[in-house]
């Protein structure tokens, strides 16, 4: 079974701003109603949502909480249906400036789990919300985001790029248990982006190397990263399932 990007609601995840915010244009561009959700970025998801028009609404949610997370689901059902797609773009604080982050004899334990519980534990509790919408119309689409620092570990982001390798893990083992309901996960790895509120504390020199280092010449944008993601929720994606796309202009070869 297959659907085509308009006829889909979709359920982006840390939508007030950057990466998800060109997620959420992305889809909305195609013609899908579009759920923006935030944590605490309500004033840039009201402002999207009015961007978007009619089929778009920002939705209040804490990703780690799962009530929370059941409570949004009910309203986004409410208001435009259940939704098809998940893109769990969700991220913890974070800034990324390798000068600014810990080296491991300087990390705490609860660095990593911070991350983590938004990472993985969003992933989770996102799922179990939407999987008896899933199980009920026989078909889904769940799309994680994740980084290529998995496969070129050159800055020491220990936190980050371990919840994202975890959620890896949890993208391929959901793709196992829910092909049989109809529904794919795959996840959708970027580098650095050009720019995004997270990117903005790196030097512009970084960007620089990164782009001279990179087969096609330029640092990645959002806008190139959403329509990587739009591929996964697309018809054409259809007989593919827990696979990990680097999305990067070619730095990493994965």
């Amino acid at each position: 079974m297959t659907r085509a990007l308009s006829d889909q609601t979709v359920l982006v995840t840390g939508a007030g701003r950057g990466l998800g915010a060109a997620i959420a244009r992305a889809f909305a561009r195609e013609g899908a109603k579009v759920a923006i959700n935030y944590r605490n970025s309500r004033e840039g998801a009201e402002a999207l949502a009015a961007e978007l028009g009619l089929r778009a609404a920002a939705f209040q949610g804490d990703v780690t909480d799962p009530v929370s997370v059941a409570a949004m689901v009910d309203q986004i059902t409410t208001q435009f249906g259940a939704p098809d797609v998940l893109v769990h773009n969700a991220l913890a604080d974070f800034a990324f400036n390798g000068d600014a982050r810990h080296s491991l004899d300087q990390m705490a334990w609860a660095e990593i789990a911070a991350q983590a519980e938004t990472a993985v534990g969003g992933a989770l509790h996102c799922i179990t919300a939407l999987r008896p919408h899933f199980a009920a119309q026989g078909y889904g689409r769940v799309i994680t985001i994740g980084t290529n620092l998995m496969q070129n570990p050159v800055v020491p982001y220990h936190d980050y790029t371990a919840a994202k390798g975890a959620l890896l893990a949890l993208t391929r083992t959901a793709a196992k248990e829910l092909g049989p309901l109809g529904v794919t996960v795959n996840m959708v790895s970027g580098g650095l982006l050009r720019t995004t509120d997270a990117s903005a504390a790196t030097p512009e020199f970084v960007f620089d190397i990164v782009a001279s280092q990179t087969p096609l010449g330029h640092v990645t944008t959002p806008a190139e990263m959403a329509d990587a993601v739009l591929f996964f929720a697309s018809p054409w994606s259809r007989a593919v399932t827990g696979q990990n796309l680097i999305v990067d202009g070619g730095l990493v070869f994965g």
